[in-house]
């Protein structure tokens, strides 16, 4: 029996390239993609991904849809990198961990929607505490998230390490119109009854993300304070090969984050802070923008995808 195609299309952008460096010296499954002048041929497109097993779109938006409809091939099956089927009813989320038996479902699915690489640190914290009731739906959450200036692709690796790179500014926040994208997709997956308040920024290292939801305890359910959403999350991911918690002992000694200490792992650390006497409580996820966050998280549903 032959080995599986999978054809990566946009494998030139950042994701795409850091997907195929991963996959490419793997014997199990036969990579295939375009040349360069056949990238932006439509019918030779349509031809690759009607003839692979599984292709991965590293695309825009609108490519992405474009590619999905040329799809006639009824056993061609999908994983969609962009941000273009993430609250479609008809696709699987690609998280494996969000939920018990997500990881099957993503095994069996015709087509999987990667995360985002903020909605992963952001769903990884809150899913769990909102399924479980600690953290109520109507609560006024609040996302403050930093990445690496590779978030932003090749324009924000050409303006951090092209020609014009000492220009390039230490620090920018940006999705200042409070209506950023990822928004609606961590309101879905998250079980939350309201938009959250999303504020993403961009720091001058190249890759890595922290992301921080802070919590006032006398807004969550009774009795539900940093020891208790710590033990739901430990919990939750207790059986989790690329998620891990970290426990309490070791966050109330920690005086920072570093972004980039996960970088080039599939990995997400997940942390719970907290300040008894005040009630607060702050949660944090660290993990690669590119990894957990992006091409780690592709070859993870590619692999159950394979294996289902």
């Amino acid at each position: 029996m032959s080995s599986p195609i999978v054809f990566i299309d946009g494998d030139q952008g950042t994701t795409g390239l850091l997907i195929h460096e991963r996959l490419r010296n793997r014997s199990d499954i036969r990579v295939m993609t375009l040349a360069a002048a056949q990238r932006k041929d439509l019918q030779r497109r349509a031809e690759a991904i009607n003839a692979c097993d599984i292709a991965i779109l590293c695309l825009p938006d609108a490519a992405a849809r474009e590619a999905v409809a040329a799809i006639v091939n009824p056993d061609v099956r999908v994983i969609d990198a962009s941000s273009a089927h993430r609250t479609h009813p008809d696709w699987t989320y690609g998280f494996p961990e969000m939920t018990p038996g997500q990881a099957e479902k993503v095994a069996k699915a015709r087509r999987v929607t990667n995360p985002g690489c903020y909605p992963t640190g952001a769903l990884g914290l809150l899913r769990p505490l909102v399924q479980a009731g600690l953290v109520p739906d109507s609560y006024p959450i609040s996302i403050h998230a930093v990445s690496g200036y590779s978030g932003r692709g090749r324009a924000g690796v050409e303006e951090y390490e092209g020609e014009g790179a000492i220009k390039a500014p230490p620090y920018q926040a940006y999705g200042l119109g409070l209506a950023h994208k990822h928004a609606p997709e961590i309101q879905l997956h998250a079980g939350l009854a309201q938009r959250p308040i999303f504020t993403p920024s961009y720091g001058a290292f190249r890759q890595g993300i922290v992301l921080t939801i802070p919590l006032t305890s006398r807004l969550l359910a009774p009795g539900a304070n940093g020891e208790a959403l710590h033990t739901c999350l430990s919990h939750h991911y207790a059986e989790a090969t690329h998620v891990r918690v970290l426990p309490l002992h070791e966050s109330s000694t920690m005086t920072h984050l570093d972004p980039q200490v996960l970088n080039g792992t599939n990995d997400m650390q997940l942390s719970v802070f907290q300040n008894e006497e005040d009630g607060q409580i702050l949660l944090a996820a660290v993990f690669d923008n590119l990894g957990k966050g992006a091409s780690g998280a592709a070859v993870q549903n590619l692999d159950l995808m394979l294996a289902g």
